[in-house]
């Protein structure tokens, strides 16, 4: 033992043993702002780490990620979804025991289903058959109901079915892509936690880089890193089939259920791509709402971000999708261009874990691999050539 309590015995850098107290160890490296109790799931959404990217950033610049599938439902969506539910509480659209419906990609959809199942509510997810398979499944884990619309009807496919399933039953319509309790909500949250931590270490932000689904994240974030950091460079990306803000080609609009700023028609853009959760098929209105806080759109390859979410899983150890991968490419296109000690950071929406079905995990097998039998044959159990028991 030493002073400091039970021990456990290391090897320090030149082979040597030493003595680190238990519990120096436990309170360096888990206790933090977010190891206490809570009342319920949906107080821990956000708070999510910023951590540095080591291998795959060139040198002379410093790029961080905002990790989001560090919140309970494994993405960014948890933050608009506690932020939909309780404004919609607070105005009196839903009531005790009411039914949610909302088009989605999977991500909202499931933390969504997450919130209305702690709060009491039904949940109703409208998703297009194009979206991977495992997210319906865990949406319905969460005792949703999931309606699929056919794949070639799109994103405004999926909006236009909500709209008509919540108008014909009365359910509380989300609306994730106009909401202004979307980017609100991070102005409130995640900006301000970027601000923090970046302070705290006392570390300049020099870009922020992001995509857009919604176009919560980019315009709240955007709002209020710009209000503190003026010089602050806002990038945002989108795919290049599908270059809707880039294009600078208007996004038509409707009214829905007596409210306007519905998609009308598809973008004339867009084309299909790979980065689930990215660019639906037309611009929403709260991503438009933001586009004053853009400084520059970079445009990205689907193929080009498959690859750096394996990147960044092989030589990181972060293990994110393929939105993840699409933002860190771009971040990366930024720090070749950026100056010599600029402060970098991007957004990671979600894990891979909900991209199984996907482009993303066409490249990894399930079966053992030429050099993965020969470790298995490089001892007896199990071989041709082991001794019967």
């Amino acid at each position: 033992k030493t002073s400091g309590g039970p021990a456990r015995r290391q090897r320090s850098p030149l082979g040597a043993a030493s003595i680190v107290p238990i519990r120096a160890m436990a309170e360096a490296s888990s206790l933090t702002s977010r190891c206490r109790i809570y009342e319920n799931i949906t107080e821990t959404i956000g708070q999510t780490p910023i951590v540095k990217v080591n291998k795959l950033a060139p040198e002379g610049v410093n790029l961080y990620v905002k990790l989001e599938y560090f919140n309970p439902l494994s993405s960014v969506k948890d933050r608009l979804a506690i932020a939909i539910i309780e404004a919609a509480e607070a105005s009196g659209q839903l009531k005790p025991g009411g039914t949610v419906i909302e088009a989605t990609s999977g991500n909202t959809g499931i933390a969504l289903a997450m919130v209305c199942a702690q709060r009491g509510y039904n949940f109703v997810a409208v998703m297009a058959a194009s979206f991977s398979i495992e997210r319906r499944k865990v949406m319905r884990m969460l005792g949703a109901k999931v309606v699929v619309t056919p794949a070639p009807l799109g994103g405004t496919g999926m909006v236009k079915k909500a709209e008509e399933l919540a108008e014909k039953h009365g359910w509380f319509l989300a609306r994730q892509f106009e909401t202004e309790a979307n980017a609100a909500y991070h102005k409130k949250t995640t900006g301000p936690e970027i601000l923090a931590a970046f302070e705290k270490k006392g570390i300049k932000l020099d870009y922020f880089v992001t995509g857009y689904g919604t176009g919560g994240t980019f315009s709240g974030v955007g709002d209020a890193l710009k209000a503190k950091l003026p010089d602050v460079k806002i990038v945002l990306s989108e795919p290049k089939t599908a270059p809707l803000v880039s294009s600078g080609k208007p996004q038509e609009r409707k009214e829905a259920l007596g409210q306007f700023g519905a998609p009308a028609n598809a973008h004339p853009e867009w084309k299909p791509h790979p980065i689930q959760g990215w660019t639906p098929n037309f611009i929403p209105l709260v991503c438009e709402k933001g586009l004053q806080f853009k400084d520059e759109v970079i445009l990205v390859e689907g193929p080009d971000a498959i690859a750096t979410s394996v990147q960044l899983s092989q030589k990181e150890g972060i293990f994110c999708g393929i939105s993840g991968g699409a933002t860190v490419w771009t971040a990366l296109e930024v720090c070749k261009k950026a100056p010599p000690g600029s402060n970098i950071l991007a957004m990671v929406p979600d894990t891979a874990e909900r991209y199984m079905s996907t482009p993303l995990f066409e490249c990894i097998d399930t079966d053992m691999s030429t050099e993965e039998i020969a470790i298995f044959e490089s001892t007896p159990l199990g071989t041709s050539s082991a001794s019967p028991a």
